[in-house]
């Protein structure tokens, strides 16, 4: 009897100590965030992804109540700065603003990267789409994707096109083209960034580029210093609207759209994550956030979340793995 006593009030002081943890555990999750938050670039100021990331802080701050800073982690294809936040404490103060190149394109090019796309982070939402172009310097004699693909049959391999660099997303928006029209034998030309690959083609050192749409390629569409055949969207930009979608120039296939996204370690709690979705869609919403956004050359995603971001990137990974192997730019 007395055994059966001692053990019995050992289950309920168990018990009581229990459930005192988890209604701890509830209430620290519940007035959450306590503190300053941290979002991570991976990539070095000035870019695309560092503008959208400090202008996305800046209105989570607000959203939350809570600042947010920015600190960029730059090296490998932004694989130093993602590696950091899937190691990172999965307490939700720290995200990360990632791209396709780390969760598609990294990922699928080198399989030491040292992380999972999928498992190793937990996916809070997309919030950017840009697509990429296909451009032709004015002296090209075509005025459309159906007679730049009859130009590329009439003189298999002298025509070339150039990339921001071998593996990036421009690079496989030019090996996708050749694939739909039967491998056209179009030459590579990689370039170390999008500003040198446009300016060569400006200047006419190379006939056809395929550029992420941003201001800069734009204005010179409008300028008429480069000719923007169509963009790899589903909808034509309300910047440009006399530029065709490749699916309207005849080619449905061909809609190739880099995202950004955020991230959170693996494992954060459930409760944590729906407090920042919910700062997310907020940031999202605003009209001024949007015209910010388009401003940059993006796309605002404004119905995206955990689940849909996370069948997003699935869906790339599968689309863009044969392009990958095919292309040749696996390490």
């Amino acid at each position: 009897m007395i055994t059966r006593a001692i053990i019995s009030g050992g289950l309920a002081v168990f018990a009581l100590v229990a459930l005192q943890f988890t209604h701890g555990a509830a209430h620290a999750q519940s007035k959450f965030p306590e503190r300053t938050l941290r979002l991570v670039v991976p990539f070095a100021p000035g870019g695309v992804n560092d503008i959208i990331g400090r202008r996305w802080a800046q209105d989570l701050s607000k959203a939350l109540g809570q600042n947010v800073i920015v600190e960029n982690r730059a090296g490998a294809s932004g694989a130093i700065g993602a590696t950091e936040v899937a190691r990172s404490k999965p307490d939700g103060y720290t995200l990360l603003i990632a791209n396709t190149t780390t969760h598609v394109l990294s990922p699928l090019g080198n399989p030491k990267l040292g992380y999972d796309p999928l498992k190793d982070f937990t996916a809070l939402g997309i919030i950017t789409l840009v697509p990429t172009g296909v451009a032709v310097h004015p002296s090209m004699p075509v005025k459309n994707l159906k007679e730049l693909i009859a130009f590329a049959k009439r003189n298999p391999g002298k025509l070339s096109f150039g990339s921001a660099g071998t593996g990036s997303i421009t690079h496989l928006t030019g090996e996708l083209f050749k694939k739909l029209n039967g491998d056209l034998k179009i030459v590579h030309v990689p370039y170390k960034g999008a500003g040198p690959g446009l300016t060569d083609l400006i200047a006419g050192h190379i006939p056809m580029y395929t550029p992420t749409i941003s201001p800069a390629p734009l204005e010179y569409h409008k300028q008429g210093r480069l000719r923007m055949l169509a963009i790899c969207a589903e909808e034509r930009l309300k910047v440009v609207p006399d530029v065709p979608t490749a699916p309207e120039a005849g080619m449905p296939e061909l809609v190739v759209q880099a995202f950004n996204a955020i991230f959170l370690a693996p494992g954060t709690p459930k409760p944590v994550v729906d407090v920042l979705h919910q700062a997310n869609q907020k940031v999202l919403a605003n009209a001024e956030m949007q015209d910010f956004l388009r401003r940059a050359g993006a796309e605002p995603v404004t119905n995206s979340s955990p689940e849909r971001a996370t069948q997003f990137i699935q869906k790339e990974l599968q689309r863009w793995g044969p392009i990958v192997r095919e292309a040749g730019t696996e390490q």
